[in-house]
């Protein structure tokens, strides 16, 4: 699957996009969330506050109760703002 991060999330991990493999056990966003979140600190400081934390499958937003089946890229951001 394809990882993207944007913004302070982007900045916090250190880089922009990663290819991952993810094992069977994770099946949601938020088991996604926490999966990265445990990869080591950089994530984990990206993910601390895993509420804020707004989730894209596929370019489409979603919560993080939804599955991740067939889904090709998860894009992980901050609470955007207009202006």
């Amino acid at each position: 699957m394809q990882i993207r991060y944007f913004a302070w999330v982007r900045e916090r991990v250190g880089v922009d996009a990663e290819t991952i493999d993810l094992p069977d056990t994770v099946t949601t966003v938020a088991g996604l969330i926490d999966w990265l979140a445990a990869r080591d600190e950089s994530h984990a400081h990206a993910l601390e506050d895993r509420d804020t934390i707004r989730v894209a499958l596929d370019q489409e937003h979603v919560e993080h109760d939804a599955p991740l089946a067939g889904a090709r890229e998860a894009a992980l951001f901050p609470p955007m703002t207009g202006g």
